[in-house]
């Protein structure tokens, strides 16, 4: 590859990571929101979080797998509780971390 190709490519990544952060702040600025959006866009990230991380915890070889040979399953469940219980990222994050590898020494 030639190098003007390369720095195309990168300014265009950079150009597509940019503008959808850009032009929300662009457009709403100055703007006050509903309530009723303010309250469903709370729920964007846990269900962006919850769209990328579903299919690696239920799914093992393209099939669906509720198995006690999937690991990453059964470390979600305690996980799930946690971040119910504690209402916020860190201690889940921890506490999923923990399980996953005691599975994995145990294995």
């Amino acid at each position: 590859m030639d190098q003007q190709l390369i720095f195309l490519t990168i300014l265009g990544m950079g150009l597509v990571t940019f503008l959808p952060r850009l032009l929300p702040l662009l457009t709403l600025t100055g703007l006050s929101l509903p309530k009723w959006l303010i309250a469903w866009l709370r729920y964007v990230p846990p269900a962006v979080l919850a769209a990328m991380l579903l299919p690696s915890i239920l799914l093992q070889d393209g099939q669906i797998s509720l198995g006690f040979d999937n690991l990453f399953f059964w470390a979600a469940l305690p996980t799930l509780g946690v971040a119910i219980w504690a209402k916020s990222l860190f201690p889940p994050v921890i506490i999923g971390m923990l399980i996953v590898i005691i599975g994995r020494w145990l294995q």
